[in-house]
């Protein structure tokens, strides 16, 4: 019989394309991660991943099956929230760092609801846009894009499929154009967000079919992405962001996407920690909760 566990190591391994790095997610010896996919590709009587010696990615079956794995995941999640109040209560604090923009949002109406399903348990918010140390601040968790560049910390995915987009208003593309081509980015004004005091003089993007770095140039770059959303907003130019963060507002038609052929570079979301003493039951609560909120919004958005 299929395992939850199963589903969710299938999960992550086809969001993550490696079978090692879904079983370091999972807290799995890739041994055990291994067999559980032999066990679960016997039962099904399908080979729900292609293998090679250096990739492996969904078979045609697999690509078939996963929106029904990917939904049961989510009836599963819902119905654990639901049985929550009736469990042991979460108690203590937890010091969260995400970033300005995400955090303000899109994380703070999904955190207020977890604590009101969790009265006893404080969380105290850091919001900025800089990666905070975790050995040298006070911070249990921190919400980032990407994946940390030490190998100490425990990275467990929340959206690993998310990346970023070009947008503007539609008000600034009707005075000046929707770009064709890569060098038409040059004759725009690129709202930039400047991490580590530096303004990139390039935006990555996939055109087709290849990577590219393409030259920007602008006379407005800020440190904090609410800051560059809102000059994007007000129509002063094309700005390179993460879907996540411009979700709402595509939705709404307040931004459009600047030629959606071109696709921007990846923006994995990851719950990360100091390490794995820090994985409490807090934390997988607030990891399996911002889980579901995360797949129910990119469902109604494919909806």
């Amino acid at each position: 019989m299929t395992r939850i566990a199963e589903l969710e190591l299938i999960t992550h391994i086809a969001d993550l394309g490696s079978l090692t790095a879904a079983a370091k997610a999972l807290d799995w010896s890739p041994a055990a991660a291994s067999a559980a996919l032999k066990r679960l590709e016997a039962e099904w009587g399908v080979a729900v991943f292609v293998r090679s010696t250096r990739s492996l990615r969904l078979s045609a079956e697999g690509e078939r099956l996963m929106p029904h794995v990917r939904q049961a995941l989510l009836a599963m999640g819902q119905a654990r929230a639901a049985a929550q109040p009736h469990r042991a209560a979460l108690r203590g604090e937890l010091q969260i760092s995400m970033p300005s923009d995400l955090g303000r949002h899109v994380l703070l109406p999904w955190l207020e609801t977890f604590q009101q399903r969790h009265p006893q348990l404080a969380l105290r918010l850091h919001l900025a846009d800089h990666n905070a140390d975790l050995m040298r601040v006070p911070v249990d968790i921190a919400i980032r894009y990407g994946a940390p560049a030490d190998s100490a910390q425990v990275a467990l995915p929340l959206m690993p499929d998310n990346h970023r987009v070009l947008v503007a208003s539609p008000a600034y593309l009707a005075r000046h154009g929707m770009p064709t081509r890569a060098q038409d980015l040059m004759e725009h004004e690129a709202l930039r967000f400047m991490l580590g005091g530096e303004v990139p003089k390039a935006w990555r993007l996939q055109i087709d079919g290849q990577w590219v770095d393409v030259p920007v140039r602008g006379s407005r770059s800020a440190n904090d992405g609410e800051v560059v959303k809102r000059w994007a907003l007000a129509g002063l130019g094309v700005a390179h962001k993460s879907w996540l963060d411009v979700s709402a507002e595509l939705a709404a038609g307040q931004l459009v996407r600047v030629n959606p052929a071109w696709r921007g570079e990846p923006a994995p979301l990851h719950l990360v920690l100091p390490g794995r003493r820090q994985i409490t039951p807090a934390a997988r609560a607030l990891r399996d909760w911002l889980q579901q909120q995360l797949a129910a919004l990119t469902a109604g958005v494919r909806a």
